[in-house]
């Protein structure tokens, strides 16, 4: 399965983005599909995870309620709706796939996609 992140840019804080990740090579129907961030001199954190089929999702306590992600499997892509960003959203936001939703808490995850810049602006 290969993995492209698309959507980053440059917003003003308060404002919207929304990413995406395509996947080619397999089906990501049964995957469990998520993003980390990383900023500059900083870990990559865990922002979100969409387990297969939709059923469980798991937010980050620090983007909860701004931050949506959702999958549509008939076009083998997964979305990251940004809503109310702040500066300190500003990250290369990496999307990755892998068998089990669980695995994502320790990063152990099987593919990832390469990064897309978010930069919020104050």
């Amino acid at each position: 399965v290969q993995l492209q992140a698309s959507g980053g840019g440059l917003v003003q804080a308060g404002g919207s983005l929304r990413l995406s990740c395509q996947a080619s090579g397999n089906t990501v129907r049964n995957l469990a599909m998520g993003w980390f961030r990383q900023a500059p001199g900083q870990d990559r954190d865990l922002v979100c995870v969409i387990s297969w089929g939709g059923d469980t999702i798991y937010y980050a306590d620090s983007v909860r309620g701004r931050l949506t992600i959702s999958r549509d499997d008939a076009l083998n892509t997964v979305y990251l709706q940004m809503n109310t960003l702040k500066p300190e959203d500003t990250a290369v936001y990496y999307c990755a796939a892998t068998a089990s939703a669980i695995d994502f808490s320790s990063g152990s995850v099987r593919y990832w996609g390469q990064g897309t810049q978010v930069t919020v602006s104050s």
